[in-house]
């Protein structure tokens, strides 16, 4: 199965544009125009379609952890230089590395000292 990408506003669009050289499935929320879906509403149509989300925003790891399922995947970037070169370069690191845990679903924080995978269902503390 070959990975799909919902990248969210923070996201530079040339980072979807990369995905597209390197042969993945990756739409961008303004190419259509969903810039201001709420994300909630992002979160459900990645389920929909199958796709993993970029985002640069801490909520929607809290709100898939919350839904205790397995999918969809969400990488967090929390780098100090947001550019596409950058996110690209942290992002080719992952889908060499982590791309089993992304399809089969996983939490992944991505920061200038690592990258940190969680699986998904969250297990909660009793």
């Amino acid at each position: 199965m070959t990975l799909r990408f919902l990248a969210d506003m923070g996201i530079p669009q040339r980072t979807v544009v990369w995905l597209r050289l390197q042969d993945y499935d990756a739409v961008h929320l303004r190419e259509e125009n969903l810039h201001r879906l709420s994300d909630d509403d992002i979160v459900l149509k990645a389920i929909a379609e199958h796709r993993i989300i970029l985002t640069h925003d801490l909520d929607f790891s809290r709100i898939v952890a919350l839904e205790s399922g397995s999918l969809p995947s969400v990488v967090t970037f929390r780098l100090d230089d947001m550019r596409a070169p950058q996110v690209n370069k942290h992002l080719e690191q992952i889908l060499q590395r982590f791309d089993a845990e992304l399809e089969q679903g996983a939490l992944v924080s991505v920061q200038e000292r690592g990258i940190r995978v969680r699986r998904l269902p969250i297990q909660r503390a009793e």
